[in-house]
Parts: C-alpha cells; structure tokens; sequence
C-alpha cells in the first residue's frame, strides 16, 4: 500500500490534531484519516459558543 501524499507539515499538523504520531497519519488509509477528521471536527464543534442553538 502506497503511503498518504501528504506533506510533512500537513502530516504533522494532522497528528497535533489528531493525537496521532505522524508516521501513523502517512500510512493510515485515507478513509480513516477522513473518519478521524470528522471525529474531532464534531468535538471541536461541541465545545463552540453556539452548542446550545438547535437547527429548527
């Protein structure tokens, strides 16, 4: 399996992120490194000024 095409800096801001070393960013499959993302997206967005609003 080919490694990511990730950059060393992206790799390196993503394993910050992510609490991920950055050799596990470069050859974790994209799908997951996606996943992660999302995970901690929605974390991040759970602590936000605006947790209270509702879509209604």
């Amino acid at each position: 399996m080919r490694s990511n095409q990730f950059t060393v800096e992206t790799a390196q801001k993503l394993s910050e992120k992510l609490n991920v070393p950055a050799e596990q960013i470069m050859h974790t499959p994209p799908h997951l490194i996606k996943e992660k993302i999302a995970e901690w997206e929605e974390k991040e967005v759970g602590k936000g000024p605006y947790k209270s609003m509702s879509a209604d």
